[in-house]
């Protein structure tokens, strides 16, 4: 790529301008279609967000409909705060549904009609839930009072944890509660389609969002389990969903759903459909700018599935990472999270989610998703700096990756690099060395598709890369292939980068959201030829030039 690079951090600084041909180095990439890996799992199909209201305001159910068209499978989403007692009005990691209440005998009334929008909502864009049992409504908490928290960013994280966090003070309450909700479900929305959700008790009961005791969570998970199965004796049950592998936590709730005797049936046992647990990043500052923490979002779910593997039980037992982000709270601000507008999030997550299929090849184990928590926040400043997936309306290019996995289908096949950062190399120290240019590559028949992304852990410069792809064995006949390259770069797929170059307007007039719009979508590489030659042995070779933090998407399909 003749000329001149200017490369901008995602905080918005200008860096040097460095000669683009000289300072980019060669890549060799060799992706062998004849060299299945077995099936490429759309693990990539699970969102959620702490604001459960969100989904039904005008740039929630926009996103959402975005969701809902990623790919033929299906999309899934959880969320907190499904139970919580309010009139519906979100803020950031509140929500409310006032799905509870008691009137002064003490008998409880039930009201749907906020929960019930939630997921009608959800349904009607593709999108179907996977449903957290909680939180606590007031009537029924232990400790009812201070109920709502006033949480900003800012404050002190633990000043979240209020009335909503503590146990039942009847926990037959709570199980005849849970039980009308699924029963409600069922007759809104019939069996066949409830028992599709996922369905789990709470969230990071390990951790401040559970005021009770390990023995307390287990029986309220037990009841509220044994409530849905009561009613839907095919529900897909499972959990924890704690905060990381969860540890000796973890070994302890696993050990009583296995073998332990169940709080509310008196049997050995509570079903365990799925198994979840949480895995998050560790971005910091250094020097003035961001560098993210991939190890340390990688080698928690190389012990979550090392500890999930140790169970003989559990081997093929599918896995959920109910939450897996390079961080972890979506609603808070600060320059170490100055990577959620651009290009840093969207090469974190193809580089992070290729090797969440490198694990769990490796511990043997059924990754059957890896949730991320991400959304977007209602009415907030254009690119305020949360972890969302669309801002004000506008996709950021981080939700192209995803647009990418949804187009990739069928098994998976090898892809070399002599520029990809080896596993384990990647589990001990990251990238902070020399940058990771790998690849996902998937085939559907006589349809190729390889995912090529350039990452550093560090955001600051550097060099392009230079990649000469060699695609063995193409499927099909015929001399010639035809080919899509699709592209998330500074010039391509990336709303934040057009609204800087507007000049950051805070309101922009229509002509710049429309422009804005545009440059949201995922975008074909400018000038990318529209096919490519294949050799008599169905060989392909294709070079372009890949920027750091950008993300290519070639799809070639032969007849």
């Amino acid at each position: 790529m003749a000329g001149w690079l200017l490369v901008l951090s995602l905080n918005g600084v200008a860096h040097s301008r460095v000669p683009a041909e000289s300072a980019a180095f060669a890549v060799q990439m060799e992706v062998d279609a004849r060299h299945s890996l077995g099936p490429l799992k759309p693990i990539w199909r699970f969102f959620g967000a702490d604001e459960p209201n969100y989904a039904t305001m005008k740039d929630g159910r926009k996103l959402l409909a975005e969701l809902g068209n990623l790919g033929a499978p299906q999309v899934y989403f959880r969320t907190h705060n499904l139970l919580t007692s309010g009139d519906g009005t979100p803020a950031l990691k509140w929500g409310s549904t006032g799905a509870y209440r008691e009137d002064p005998s003490g008998a409880p009334i039930y009201e749907w009609s906020v929960v019930d929008h939630i997921f009608e909502t959800y349904l009607e864009r593709g999108v179907r839930p996977y449903v957290q049992i909680g939180f606590m409504p007031q009537a029924l908490s232990r400790q009812p009072d201070p109920y709502q928290h006033e949480w900003r960013p800012g404050l002190p994280y633990d000043e979240i944890y209020t009335g909503w966090a503590h146990p039942p003070r009847d926990f037959s309450k709570w199980g005849r509660f849970i039980e009308a909700w699924a029963r409600h479900c069922v007759e809104k929305w019939g069996t066949a389609e409830v028992e599709r959700w996922y369905w789990e008790t709470w969230n990071e009961a390990n951790i401040g969002y559970w005021k009770g005791t390990s023995q307390e969570f287990h029986r309220l998970h037990d009841v509220a389990v044994e409530a849905v199965r009561q009613v839907i004796p095919t529900a897909r049950v499972g959990g924890p969903d704690c905060a990381g592998h969860g540890g000796e936590w973890m070994r302890a709730f696993l050990d009583h759903c296995l073998r332990g005797t169940n709080y509310a049936t008196g049997r050995v046992g509570t079903p365990l459909d799925f198994v979840s647990f949480h895995a998050k990043g560790a971005p910091t500052t250094i020097e003035g700018h961001v560098r993210m923490g991939i190890a340390t979002h990688l080698r928690e779910i190389d012990r979550g599935f090392a500890l999930i593997a140790s169970y003989p039980e559990l081997r093929r037992t599918p896995i959920v990472i109910g939450e897996s982000d390079p961080e972890g709270c979506a609603a808070c601000q600060g320059p170490q999270l100055a990577y959620r507008n651009g290009t840093m999030y969207s090469s974190y997550t193809a580089a992070a989610f290729a090797r969440k299929h490198d694990l769990a090849a490796r511990h043997g184990v059924n990754l059957e998703g890896a949730l991320t928590w991400a959304f977007e926040f209602e009415d907030q400043p254009y690119f305020a700096g949360f972890r969302a997936l669309a801002s004000s309306g506008l996709p950021l290019p981080v939700l192209n990756v995803f647009r990418m996995m949804g187009r990739m289908r069928g098994e998976r096949v090898t892809v070399g690099s002599s520029a990809g950062v080896p596993l384990e190399e990647m589990l001990k120290d990251g990238v902070r060395q020399r940058p990771d240019v790998s690849g996902l590559a998937a085939l559907e028949g006589k349809r190729l598709a390889v995912m090529v992304w350039h990452y550093h852990d560090d955001d600051v410069p550097g060099a392009a890369a230079k990649v000469a792809l060699m695609i063995r064995g193409m499927p099909g006949t015929g001399e010639i292939a035809r080919l899509e390259h699709w592209r998330i770069d500074e010039d391509h797929s990336n709303a934040y980068a057009t609204w800087k170059r507007q000049g950051s307007p805070l309101a922009p007039n229509r002509k710049q959201y429309d422009a804005l719009t545009v440059a949201s979508r995922l975008t074909a590489l400018a000038g990318a030829p529209q096919q490519a030659s294949v050799t008599p042995l169905g060989e392909v070779t294709l070079e372009f030039d890949l920027p750091r933090q950008g993300v290519s998407l070639i799809v070639l399909e032969r007849q």
